[in-house]
């Protein structure tokens, strides 16, 4: 374990170097103080707490889904870049199994993730503060719980999808690109019943909010076993090519 723990500690540091490493953090911090000073600005009325604009900004829909955009750009070379490099092969020669340094990537991707979503946090509900006052509503820390949730859900998933892109295409453009069509379309719907079990109408749990569904007939149950599916099917994907690979 404190192997694994040192590739994820060496993985972080070779993350943290890069020169855009901390624009995302910043973003996310002037974004939710952009956002709150129009809302005020066009209709102050229209938060009662900060509480409720934090649950507000934070569905995927919203902050959240710039959030998923930073992890995206921030981390869909942590694999593809050590190909074009050439340090692939340095890190292959060492006593490690490759399954426990493509795992260790993976795990500084969530942590990055992870991090980001903590800033989000933290920054939407000082905006709230700062231009919604300090209390009044009836929205509390269980729907920011909530709408935290959905975002979490929604990052990781295409944090995996795109991890497992750059794996098999060991390219970071195709992988930034894929990923980010297929962000501007998962908000598509088709009235055909096979497309509930394509990934993107289960993607965003929020749609389950007051009795609705993506598609007449879906369920959360059925939304959570469907993107548990696609999560297991991209990471055997990944790691399946990876173990294979030649770098010679």
């Amino acid at each position: 374990m404190r192997k694994f723990n040192k590739l994820v500690l060496n993985e972080w540091l070779k993350l943290s170097k890069k020169r855009t490493f901390f624009i995302a953090y910043g973003l996310l911090i002037l974004l939710p103080l952009l956002l709150g000073y129009i809302v005020h600005t066009v209709a102050g009325e229209s938060y009662a707490s900060p509480s409720a604009f934090t649950a507000e900004m934070l569905l995927p829909t919203q902050v959240g889904q710039i959030l998923t955009i930073m992890v995206i750009i921030g981390t869909a070379g942590i694999v593809a870049k050590e190909h074009s490099q050439g340090t692939i092969k340095f890190l292959l020669i060492r006593a490690r199994s490759r399954s426990a340094i493509l795992a260790s990537k993976y795990v500084t991707v969530l942590l990055y993730g992870l991090s980001l979503t903590m800033v989000a946090v933290a920054a939407t509900f000082l905006a709230g503060m700062l231009w919604f006052g300090g209390s009044g509503g009836d929205t509390g820390i269980t729907d920011i719980l909530t709408s935290l949730l959905y975002t979490c859900v929604y990052m990781i998933v295409y944090a995996t999808l795109a991890f497992m892109l750059g794996t098999l295409t060991i390219s970071t453009g195709v992988t930034i690109g894929a990923t980010m069509f297929a962000i501007t379309i998962d908000r598509m719907v088709l009235p055909r019943e096979f497309y509930k079990y394509v990934l993107f109408p289960n993607l965003n749990l929020s749609a389950y909010e007051g009795g609705g569904a993506p598609i007449p007939g879906m369920t959360l149950g059925f939304s959570i076993m469907m993107l548990a599916v696609y999560m297991l099917l991209f990471l055997l994907a990944g790691f399946a090519v990876f173990r294979r690979r030649d770098v010679a």
